[in-house]
C-alpha cells in the first residue's frame, strides 16, 4: 500500500494531524500543542523534574523488527522511567522527530498511536515538540517533565553503609530479546541473499517466536515501574538512592556507589532472572549472569533502603534484595554462587562507544 508523503501535509499540517485529538489531563498543563510554547503551572510544595532522551535509528533501535507503534510506546516509557527513578510522577512530554523520505504519514500515525497509549496509561500530556527532515535516518528526542514533593527527590548519592540493595522485576530479558531479534534478522537476510528466484523469496519463512514472547515484550514494549513508586509510598519506604536500569545493573550500581562514596556486595544467586531468559541464554551459549548484569534496557528500578526496612521490603511483591552497601574501601564486588568475589565492572550499554 502506497504511503502518504509527509510533504503533502506540510510541517504545521503534520503537527495538527498527529496531535488534533490530544486532550490535556493534568491541571499543570495550561496550554499544550498549538502555540509557540506550552504553558505549565507550578504546583505549590512541588519541584519540577526534567529529563531528555534521544533515540537514533541504527544506534538505539532497528526498524527491521520494531514496529512504529512499539517504537512510540517505548520512546515514552524510557522517559517516564527516569522520572520514576527520582521518586516523581511524569506529567508532560514534548516530542521531536526527524524523518527521511522512506517514511509516510501512516508511519508517524503508528508512532503517535504507541506514544499516546503510553501517555494515557501514565496520565501524561503531550504538550509540544518539533518535526524536521533528516538525511541520516529516523531520530527521536523526547523531553519529559515531572514533579516530586519539594525536598523528596531521590538522588543517586544518598546510599549509606549497611543499606540494602533492591531491584524490581527481573533482569536480562530485554537483552536476550535483542539477541534473539538480531539472530533472526541475520538468518532472514541470509535466506534472501541465497534465494535465486521469486518463488524462493516468497517461500522464506518468518521466524518462530513461540515460547519467547516475554523476551520480545521486554525488548520492544518495556514498562516504566510506576507501580513500584506507588507501593513504596504506600508502605512509607523512602529509598536512600535510586536509578532505573537502562544501561545494565553493574553500570547503574557503580553510579550509585561512586556518587555515594560507598562500596557494595551483590550476590549472584539473588539476581532475579526469568525462566525464558535463562533458556535463551543457554540456547545462545551466553553467560546468564553477564546478560543480567550488563544487558541493559530492563527499565527496572534499582534502589537502596535502610536495613531497618528489611521486613517491609520482604513483603513487597516484585522487589528483591540482592545485596548491601559497604564501606568504599571494601570495593564493589559480585559474590558468585560458589562464594568467590569479583570486582564489578561497568560493561553495560554505552551509546557513544563508537565516537
Amino acid at each position: 500500500m502506497a504511503k502518504t508523503e509527509i510533504a503533502t501535509l506540510g510541517e504545521f499540517g503534520l503537527i495538527k494531524h498527529l496531535t488534533q485529538d490530544i486532550e490535556l489531563k493534568n491541571k499543570s498543563s495550561q496550554l499544550g500543542v498549538g502555540d509557540d510554547c506550552a504553558v505549565l503551572s507550578q504546583t505549590e510544595g512541588m519541584e519540577t523534574l526534567v529529563t531528555t532522551d534521544m533515540l537514533m535509528e541504527g544506534v538505539h533501535f532497528d526498524l527491521t523488527y520494531i514496529p512504529f507503534k512499539h517504537l512510540g510506546y517505548k520512546s515514552a516509557q524510557v522517559n517516564f522511567s527516569d522520572i520514576y527513578a527520582m521518586g516523581g510522577m511524569p506529567k508532560q512530554i514534548t516530542v521531536s522527530i526527524a524523518v527521511d523520505k522512506r517514511f509516510g504519514v501512516e508511519d508517524l500515525n503508528d508512532f503517535y498511536e504507541g506514544l499516546k497509549t503510553a501517555c494515557d496509561q501514565h496520565g501524561v500530556d503531550i504538550v509540544g515538540g518539533d518535526t524536521c527532515s533528516s538525511r541520516t535516518g529516523l531520530a527521536i528526542s523526547i523531553t519529559c517533565i515531572g514533579e516530586v514533593e519539594a525536598g523528596k527527590a531521590i538522588r543517586r548519592d544518598g546510599a549509606k553503609e549497611t543499606d540494602i540493595i533492591c531491584v524490581s522485576g527481573d533482569l536480562g530479558a530485554a537483552y536476550m530479546g535483542f539477541q534473539l531479534l538480531e539472530r533472526e534478522k541475520q538468518v532472514y537476510y541470509k535466506q534472501i541473499e541465497n534465494a535465486k528466484t521469486d518463488a524462493e523469496r516468497l517461500a522464506i519463512s518468518q521466524p518462530d517466536f513461540a515460547g519467547k514472547e516475554y523476551l520480545l515484550e521486554r525488548q520492544m514494549k518495556p514498562e516504566a515501574r510506576r507501580d513500584i513508586i506507588t507501593k513504596l509510598k504506600e508502605m512509607n519506604i523512602t529509598p536512600t538512592s535510586m536509578m532505573d536500569i537502562s544501561d545494565g545493573l553493574s553500570s547503574e550500581l557503580m553510579h550509585i556507589c561512586t556518587q555515594s562514596h560507598v562500596g557494595c556486595r551483590v550476590y549472584e544467586e539473588r539476581i532475579p532472572i526469568d525462566y525464558q531468559t535463562a533458556v535463551m541464554a543457554e540456547e545462545m551459549n551466553m553467560n546468564l549472569t553477564t546478560a543480567a548484569l550488563n544487558g541493559g534496557e530492563d527499565y527496572e528500578l534499582l534502589f537502596t533502603v535502610p536495613i531497618t526496612e528489611h521486613d517491609k521490603i520482604e513483603q513487597m511483591e516484585g522487589v528483591k534484595e540482592i545485596g548491601y552497601i559497604t564501606k568504599e574501601s571494601l570495593g564493589k564486588c559480585l559474590v558468585t554462587r560458589d562464594g568467590n568475589e569479583f570486582e564489578l565492572k561497568a560493561q553495560g550499554w554505552n551509546p557513544i562507544k563508537d565516537l
